[in-house]
Protein backbone atom coordinates (compact mmCIF):
# COMPACT_ATOMS: atom_id res chain seq x y z
CA UNK A 1 0.00 0.00 0.00
CA UNK A 2 0.83 3.58 -0.29
CA UNK A 3 0.56 5.39 2.92
CA UNK A 4 -0.78 9.09 3.34
CA UNK A 5 0.01 11.80 0.65
CA UNK A 6 0.76 15.32 1.99
CA UNK A 7 1.22 18.51 0.33
CA UNK A 8 4.68 18.66 -0.75
CA UNK A 9 5.41 21.89 1.40
CA UNK A 10 4.48 19.73 4.11
CA UNK A 11 6.37 16.91 3.46
CA UNK A 12 9.92 16.44 5.86
CA UNK A 13 10.21 13.26 4.16
CA UNK A 14 9.87 10.88 1.64
CA UNK A 15 10.63 7.49 0.19
CA UNK A 16 9.28 6.44 -3.58
CA UNK A 17 9.23 3.12 -4.58
CA UNK A 18 11.82 2.04 -2.47
CA UNK A 19 13.44 -0.62 -3.39
CA UNK A 20 16.80 -2.20 -0.95
CA UNK A 21 18.55 -5.74 -1.99
CA UNK A 22 21.67 -6.97 -0.38
CA UNK A 23 23.44 -9.72 -1.58
CA UNK A 24 22.73 -11.94 -4.96
CA UNK A 25 22.01 -14.96 -5.87
CA UNK A 26 21.07 -17.76 -3.24
CA UNK A 27 21.95 -15.49 -0.37
CA UNK A 28 20.00 -12.31 -1.60
CA UNK A 29 17.92 -10.58 0.86
CA UNK A 30 15.06 -8.41 -0.07
CA UNK A 31 14.87 -5.81 2.97
CA UNK A 32 12.39 -3.25 0.88
CA UNK A 33 10.11 -4.12 -1.66
CA UNK A 34 8.45 -0.91 -3.57
CA UNK A 35 7.70 1.23 0.10
CA UNK A 36 6.81 4.75 -0.86
CA UNK A 37 5.45 6.87 2.62
CA UNK A 38 5.44 10.17 3.46
CA UNK A 39 6.62 12.09 6.49
CA UNK A 40 4.81 15.42 7.38
CA UNK A 41 6.47 17.72 8.90
CA UNK A 42 5.51 18.73 12.50
CA UNK A 43 4.54 15.23 13.45
CA UNK A 44 5.71 12.52 15.46
CA UNK A 45 5.50 9.17 13.18
CA UNK A 46 6.22 5.79 14.94
CA UNK A 47 7.87 2.95 12.06
CA UNK A 48 6.87 -0.67 13.68
CA UNK A 49 6.89 -4.01 12.47
CA UNK A 50 8.42 -7.85 13.17
CA UNK A 51 12.14 -8.46 12.97
CA UNK A 52 13.40 -8.56 9.52
CA UNK A 53 10.39 -6.30 8.22
CA UNK A 54 12.57 -3.63 7.08
CA UNK A 55 11.71 -0.77 9.42
CA UNK A 56 15.17 -0.04 10.47
CA UNK A 57 16.62 -0.86 6.76
CA UNK A 58 13.55 1.77 6.13
CA UNK A 59 14.79 4.57 8.11
CA UNK A 60 18.53 4.65 7.46
CA UNK A 61 17.80 5.03 3.64
CA UNK A 62 15.78 7.38 4.71
CA UNK A 63 18.20 9.08 7.06
CA UNK A 64 21.16 9.19 4.22
CA UNK A 65 22.41 6.32 6.27
CA UNK A 66 22.29 3.77 3.14
CA UNK A 67 21.79 3.63 -0.21
CA UNK A 68 18.72 1.88 -1.89
CA UNK A 69 18.78 -0.19 -4.86
CA UNK A 70 15.75 1.34 -6.75
CA UNK A 71 13.43 4.15 -6.04
CA UNK A 72 14.37 7.51 -4.86
CA UNK A 73 14.76 9.09 -1.09
CA UNK A 74 14.44 12.94 -0.46
CA UNK A 75 14.56 15.41 3.05
CA UNK A 76 12.06 18.05 2.35
CA UNK A 77 13.49 19.88 -0.91
CA UNK A 78 16.73 17.46 -0.71
CA UNK A 79 16.96 14.34 -3.18
CA UNK A 80 19.24 11.84 -0.78
CA UNK A 81 19.40 9.53 -3.77
CA UNK A 82 22.37 10.02 -5.79
CA UNK A 83 24.12 12.50 -3.74
CA UNK A 84 27.93 11.81 -3.31
CA UNK A 85 30.17 11.94 -0.06
CA UNK A 86 29.98 15.57 0.35
CA UNK A 87 26.27 15.89 -0.03
CA UNK A 88 25.42 13.14 2.08
CA UNK A 89 27.54 14.77 4.57
CA UNK A 90 25.70 18.00 4.39
CA UNK A 91 22.67 16.28 4.72
CA UNK A 92 23.74 14.97 8.11
CA UNK A 93 25.05 17.87 9.39
CA UNK A 94 22.53 20.34 8.45
CA UNK A 95 19.02 18.47 7.57
CA UNK A 96 19.15 15.79 9.72
CA UNK A 97 19.05 14.55 13.86
CA UNK A 98 20.01 11.42 15.06
CA UNK A 99 18.99 9.84 17.99
CA UNK A 100 20.70 6.03 18.33
CA UNK A 101 19.94 3.19 21.19
CA UNK A 102 23.47 3.47 22.14
CA UNK A 103 23.16 7.32 23.16
CA UNK A 104 27.00 7.36 21.14
CA UNK A 105 28.50 10.35 24.02
CA UNK A 106 31.94 10.90 23.93
CA UNK A 107 32.64 9.78 27.50
CA UNK A 108 35.72 12.53 28.04
CA UNK A 109 33.17 15.56 26.82
CA UNK A 110 30.60 16.77 29.02
CA UNK A 111 26.58 17.20 28.63
CA UNK A 112 27.01 20.26 26.87
CA UNK A 113 30.25 19.75 25.08
CA UNK A 114 28.01 16.41 23.87
CA UNK A 115 25.45 18.61 22.61
CA UNK A 116 27.10 21.00 20.92
CA UNK A 117 29.39 19.39 19.32
CA UNK A 118 27.88 18.50 15.93
CA UNK A 119 27.89 22.50 16.09
CA UNK A 120 31.22 22.55 17.04
CA UNK A 121 32.01 20.34 13.98
CA UNK A 122 30.35 22.39 11.53
CA UNK A 123 31.58 25.44 12.37
CA UNK A 124 28.19 27.01 13.40
CA UNK A 125 27.79 28.99 17.14
CA UNK A 126 24.41 28.13 19.08
CA UNK A 127 21.40 30.18 19.26
CA UNK A 128 22.06 31.00 22.73
CA UNK A 129 17.51 31.81 23.15
CA UNK A 130 16.91 28.10 21.57
CA UNK A 131 19.86 26.54 23.11
CA UNK A 132 18.50 27.47 26.71
CA UNK A 133 14.79 25.87 25.30
CA UNK A 134 16.27 22.91 24.23
CA UNK A 135 18.39 22.23 27.30
CA UNK A 136 14.96 23.14 30.02
CA UNK A 137 12.91 20.89 27.55
CA UNK A 138 15.14 18.07 28.32
CA UNK A 139 15.38 19.40 31.87
CA UNK A 140 19.21 18.93 32.43
CA UNK A 141 20.45 22.36 33.51
CA UNK A 142 22.01 21.34 36.67
CA UNK A 143 23.50 18.33 34.49
CA UNK A 144 25.33 20.33 32.47
CA UNK A 145 28.54 19.94 33.49
CA UNK A 146 28.77 16.26 34.42
CA UNK A 147 30.42 13.33 31.80
CA UNK A 148 28.21 10.79 30.56
CA UNK A 149 29.63 8.27 33.15
CA UNK A 150 28.13 10.92 36.07
CA UNK A 151 24.68 10.88 34.20
CA UNK A 152 22.04 7.72 34.70
CA UNK A 153 20.52 6.13 31.16
CA UNK A 154 17.70 8.40 30.96
CA UNK A 155 19.86 11.58 31.56
CA UNK A 156 22.19 10.16 28.69
CA UNK A 157 19.48 9.63 26.31
CA UNK A 158 17.75 13.05 27.14
CA UNK A 159 21.44 14.66 26.34
CA UNK A 160 21.43 12.90 22.54
CA UNK A 161 17.78 14.05 22.35
CA UNK A 162 19.21 17.80 23.23
CA UNK A 163 21.52 17.27 20.98
CA UNK A 164 19.56 16.01 17.88
CA UNK A 165 17.32 18.84 18.54
CA UNK A 166 20.15 22.15 19.10
CA UNK A 167 20.96 22.32 15.28
CA UNK A 168 17.38 22.25 14.58
CA UNK A 169 17.27 19.81 11.88
CA UNK A 170 14.08 19.18 9.24
CA UNK A 171 13.99 15.86 10.76
CA UNK A 172 15.13 13.63 13.72
CA UNK A 173 15.31 10.03 13.34
CA UNK A 174 15.47 7.99 16.52
CA UNK A 175 16.00 4.00 16.52
CA UNK A 176 14.87 2.38 19.18
CA UNK A 177 15.16 5.92 21.24
CA UNK A 178 14.43 3.77 24.80
CA UNK A 179 15.64 0.31 23.81
CA UNK A 180 18.15 0.50 26.89
CA UNK A 181 16.11 2.06 29.61
CA UNK A 182 13.70 0.81 31.97
CA UNK A 183 10.07 2.19 31.86
CA UNK A 184 10.08 5.49 33.61
CA UNK A 185 13.02 6.55 32.03
CA UNK A 186 11.64 5.71 28.67
CA UNK A 187 8.62 7.77 29.30
CA UNK A 188 11.21 10.66 30.22
CA UNK A 189 12.52 10.17 27.10
CA UNK A 190 9.22 10.15 24.90
CA UNK A 191 7.51 12.45 26.60
CA UNK A 192 10.40 14.89 25.33
CA UNK A 193 9.99 13.75 22.38
CA UNK A 194 6.19 14.28 22.16
CA UNK A 195 7.04 17.83 24.14
CA UNK A 196 9.31 19.24 21.13
CA UNK A 197 6.75 18.08 18.19
CA UNK A 198 4.01 19.79 19.86
CA UNK A 199 5.65 22.67 21.63
CA UNK A 200 8.97 23.18 18.86
CA UNK A 201 7.17 22.09 15.78
CA UNK A 202 10.05 19.37 15.41
CA UNK A 203 9.61 16.42 13.02
CA UNK A 204 10.27 12.89 14.57
CA UNK A 205 10.65 9.49 12.59
CA UNK A 206 11.10 6.67 15.23
CA UNK A 207 11.61 3.29 14.74
CA UNK A 208 10.42 1.11 17.71
CA UNK A 209 9.23 -2.40 18.82
CA UNK A 210 7.16 -1.11 21.56
CA UNK A 211 3.43 -0.47 21.29
CA UNK A 212 3.69 1.97 24.41
CA UNK A 213 6.38 3.98 22.72
CA UNK A 214 4.55 3.40 19.52
CA UNK A 215 1.45 5.32 21.24
CA UNK A 216 2.96 8.66 21.85
CA UNK A 217 3.23 9.55 18.36
CA UNK A 218 0.55 10.84 15.89
CA UNK A 219 0.92 7.98 13.82
CA UNK A 220 2.50 4.42 13.11
CA UNK A 221 3.13 3.02 9.91
CA UNK A 222 3.42 -0.97 9.70
CA UNK A 223 5.63 -2.56 7.75
CA UNK A 224 5.98 -6.39 7.18
CA UNK A 225 7.60 -8.51 3.99
CA UNK A 226 9.03 -5.12 3.35
CA UNK A 227 6.40 -3.24 2.40
CA UNK A 228 4.22 -0.94 4.13
CA UNK A 229 0.92 -2.94 4.79
CA UNK A 230 -1.20 -0.23 6.96
CA UNK A 231 -0.96 2.75 9.41
CA UNK A 232 -2.76 3.99 12.25
CA UNK A 233 -3.51 7.89 13.55
CA UNK A 234 -4.04 8.65 17.02
CA UNK A 235 -2.45 5.31 18.09
CA UNK A 236 -2.94 3.85 21.70
CA UNK A 237 -1.12 0.29 22.84
CA UNK A 238 -3.85 -1.82 22.54
CA UNK A 239 -4.50 -0.87 18.67
CA UNK A 240 -0.89 -0.88 18.18
CA UNK A 241 -0.94 -4.04 19.56
CA UNK A 242 -3.60 -5.34 18.05
CA UNK A 243 -2.63 -3.91 14.29
CA UNK A 244 0.43 -6.14 14.84
CA UNK A 245 -1.28 -9.11 15.80
CA UNK A 246 -2.70 -8.78 12.17
CA UNK A 247 0.29 -8.03 10.13
CA UNK A 248 0.85 -11.11 8.57
CA UNK A 249 -2.60 -11.25 7.31
CA UNK A 250 -2.68 -7.36 6.34
CA UNK A 251 0.91 -8.52 4.50
CA UNK A 252 -0.84 -11.37 2.89
CA UNK A 253 -4.07 -9.08 1.73
CA UNK A 254 -1.97 -6.56 0.82
CA UNK A 255 0.24 -8.63 -2.05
Amino acid sequence: MTATVARDNQVAARANDVWKVYGSGEAQVMALRGVSVEFERSRFTAIMGPSGSGKSTLMHCLAGLDSVTRGQISIGDTTVTGLGDAGLTRLRRDKVGFIFQQFNLLPTLSARENILLPLAIAGRKPDPAWFDTVIDTVGLRDRLGHRPAQLSGGQQQRVACARALVARPEVIFADEPTGNLDSRAGAEVLNFLRNSVKEHDQTIVMVTHDPAAASYADRVVFLADGQVVTELTGPTPETVLDTMKRLDVLAEADV
